[in-house]
């Protein structure tokens, strides 16, 4: 009865997290949908946008360069709320950005497309120095006062013209605020605490290590190394994207639908379990989606669905490798655990050459590549949970209440076998 009495208690607390995390995908948490399905970011194939290429008016621009003013852009982009967008490198001289949701390309070819000023000013906004005069700028870790613990900071030095137009400007600013800005925009504002005439200096402050690397690439770059010339603009229309959207959820819809009868017909009380993980599991995975804000392209539809089928596919060698056990003549409980137990193996072989594949497809490929990429990584990770955790504390449960009969699991035995 106890036995009986904690299954209950299990299944009840399962049916409860199903429930609320079914209902926190559809509907999100709070007046604004926080982890719902309706906060998932579209990409560009899904909700239109704008393609800007552009091309470097530098001959032969070195990789440094290029790569400079991929960073720049980022910024930018970044700055402008354009989180979703992406911005790489497209051969050797040109940069390819997408922006999804922007209908207005005028508006964004202008906001990228300037060239960059750094520059250092006073409370009065005087320009004291700008980017060129800057040398070096780099993330260091270490003691910035007396006795004090180490921290990350930016260092910086000034080329020959910089250390004398620096020393000036710190000795006229004694106690008070150097702005730095880009783009007319505040990026830093330290406080001089004493005139620095040796042509270096450091910035201290609340720095993590990667935002005192952010700020150490920003002052670095300076300025864009080149003029931008856009050689591609284009306007996707977001009906494009409503449709597709609309065609490739119904065949997830339609999809999933089947593998949940599948499953329930072919395993039975196994199959039940299976589902309920599968339910569990796109909750999460819409969950994760929208908590992490990654851009859902058609691609990463694709990477979803995959990974359905493949948390499936560890259900189904778990419950196969099941029948095998009861049919030798395990109790059904005794059955369960060896089955999970011997089929870990074959389950984590497959999942993690895929995630391998994955991961190599996410570091290199770039694009919509990517987005397949994304979607599958957390797709793996979170199908191989559901599978062998969220799966398994079912079945026990299911079997905790009574369920001892092979029938039950699809397993049918000839006369001469039985269960022990």
């Amino acid at each position: 009865m106890k036995t009986k009495g904690r299954s209950i208690i299990a299944l009840i607390i399962l049916v409860a997290i199903a429930a609320g995390l079914a209902f926190t995908a559809a509907f999100g948490i709070g007046d604004d949908g926080k982890l719902g399905i309706k906060k998932i970011k579209r990409g560009l194939d899904l909700s239109g946008g704008v393609t800007i290429v552009y091309q470097a008016s530098k001959e032969n621009p070195t990789d440094d360069e290029m790569s400079m003013a991929v960073t720049l852009i980022r910024h930018r982009l970044d700055r402008k709320g354009w989180t979703e967008a992406e911005c790489s490198k497209q051969g050797s001289n040109r940069i390819r950005v997408e922006i999804p949701g922007v209908a207005d390309a005028e508006s964004a070819v202008n906001e990228l497309g300037k060239t960059a000023q750094l520059s250092f000013t006073d409370e009065k906004g005087n320009v004291l120095l700008t980017g060129a005069d800057i040398k070096d700028a780099k993330k260091e870790v270490g003691s910035t006062s007396q006795n004090g613990s180490p921290e990350p900071y930016v260092s910086l030095e000034f080329t020959d013209n910089g250390k004398k137009l620096f020393a000036d400007a710190t000795t006229a600013n004694v106690g008070k605020i150097i702005y730095i800005t880009m783009d007319k925009d505040v990026i830093s504002a330290p406080k001089v605490d004493t005139a620095i005439t040796d042509g270096k200096a450091i910035i201290s402050g609340s720095f993590t290590a990667e935002s005192a690397q952010e700020l150490a690439d920003l002052i670095k770059e300076g300025a864009m190394p080149f003029d931008l010339t856009v050689m591609e603009m284009n306007n996707i229309g977001a009906r494009l994207g409503t449709n597709a959207i609309q065609t490739s959820l119904k065949s997830a819809v339609v999809g999933v639908a089947l593998v949940l009868l599948f499953m329930l017909i072919m395993y039975r009380l196994s199959g039940f379990a299976a589902d309920w993980a599968l339910i569990v599991y796109m909750a999460l995975e819409v969950i994760v989606l929208s908590g992490l804000r990654v851009t859902l392209t058609l691609p990463g539809i694709a990477g979803i669905i995959l990974s359905v089928g493949m948390a499936v596919d560890a259900n189904v060698i778990v419950f196969e490798r099941l029948k095998e056990e009861i049919k030798i003549g395990r109790s059904i409980r005794s059955a369960v655990k060896n089955s999970f137990a011997k089929a870990l193996p074959a389950i984590l072989d497959g999942n993690i050459t895929t995630l391998i594949a994955a991961i190599i497809l996410y570091f290199m490929g770039t694009g919509t590549i990517k987005g397949f990429a994304l979607t599958l990584i957390i797709g793996i990770l979170l199908s191989m949970f559901t599978a062998l955790v969220i799966t398994r504390l079912i079945i026990m449960g299911i079997v905790g209440l009574g369920a001892s009969k092979p029938g039950l699991f699809a397993v049918k035995l000839d006369k001469k076998e039985k269960v022990q």
